[in-house]
């Protein structure tokens, strides 16, 4: 891949700090999403005993997810939440462990590489990055004051504290319509506020939604603020042609416009886009050598769980190539 280097001089080696909790590790994989938990599989039945450090969540956006019903093997559908209950065991069977830590910053300059949490600090002779991305927020006034009072990124974590009431759903890509779906088996009335008059949504899903007699649209409308007093109470569109604003009363509302990868943990440290997503070459490479990056936080097209499963697959197949020829040559200096 242009622009990235795939040298390493495995003889400036990290000197190891005197302290109780710097752990040593083959590799180290940040992030428990359908990537990381993946490539954890792999990695377990590579015998390269890998930490998966979950963070915040185990599963990713993935496990926020009702029913995820295009990846192979489950034709009635699964519960995201279920998936990555499945990913876990099926990790941890061949070896891969489990660690709830928070990656606080890390260091690429020397190696082994050093991963530091809350906790203890890792010293990983190779890592693999999964830690996705998170919803984008509207940025718009209200939003931030009512977030946990009415305001909500994941219909499956909130959705039940909206039986039979009025909601908003933000969006119109298949993230919206299919919360949007699984909101309207739960409220009185789902309304979608699209910026356009078409949706960029599956057809599949766009059926759904148009067919469900509980959900409608507000085309070409923004949110221009959130309103409330204590709770949500409602919402200020504007229209996108007339530039009118209106006011409609809601009880909640959930926000689905795109995603922005966590990489604020590898700025100046690896290649990004200008995205701010990890480059990647097709072998799941970063700029730096034995440093991969799977999933979400490097993928701004597709942003499908089987795609991510496979990437974190790649990432794992190649983190052990590049340990083995590290210690081939390690032995041969020797």
């Amino acid at each position: 891949m242009d622009g990235l280097s795939f040298s390493l001089d495995i003889g400036r080696l990290q000197d190891e700090p005197d302290d109780s909790q710097v752990v040593e590790r083959d590799m180290v994989i940040i992030g428990a999403g359908p990537a990381g938990l993946t490539a954890g599989i792999y990695a377990g039945r590579a015998q390269m005993n890998p930490l998966i450090l979950v963070g915040q969540a185990l599963g990713g956006q993935a496990a926020t997810t009702m029913d995820v019903e295009n990846y192979p093997g489950f034709p009635e559908g699964v519960g995201g939440m279920a998936l990555a209950e499945q990913m876990n065991t099926h990790a941890t069977r061949f070896g891969a462990e489990i660690a709830f830590e928070e990656v606080t910053s890390v260091d690429f300059e020397s190696y082994p590489y050093r991963v530091q949490t809350y906790g203890p600090t890792y010293l990983a002779k190779t890592i693999v990055i999964c830690t996705g991305a998170s919803p984008r927020k509207l940025g718009v006034p209200g939003e931030a004051d009512f977030i946990g009072r009415g305001v909500s990124f994941c219909a499956t974590c909130d959705g039940f504290f909206y039986r039979d009431k009025t909601v908003v759903v933000v969006g119109g890509g298949d993230s919206a319509l299919e919360e949007g779906l699984y909101l309207a088996r739960l409220a009185r009335e789902v309304i979608i506020v699209h910026r356009r008059d078409q949706l960029r949504g599956s057809p599949l899903l766009q059926e759904r939604a148009f067919a469900n007699e509980r959900i409608r649209f507000e085309w070409n409308a923004v949110v221009d603020e959130v309103l409330g007093d204590g709770a949500v109470s409602g919402v200020r569109l504007r229209d996108t042609k007339t530039d009118e604003t209106r006011d409609i009363a809601a009880d909640g509302v959930f926000v689905y416009i795109g995603l922005i990868p966590n990489t604020s943990l590898f700025e100046k440290k690896l290649a990004l886009d200008e995205q701010g997503y990890i480059s990647t070459d097709q072998r799941q490479r970063t700029s730096v050598p034995g440093v991969y990056a799977a999933g979400d936080v490097q993928d701004p097209w597709f942003r499908q769980v089987v795609i991510a499963a496979g990437a974190g697959a790649a990432a794992a197949i190649e983190a052990e190539r590049f340990l083995s020829e590290q210690e081939y040559k390690a032995a041969s200096n020797s």
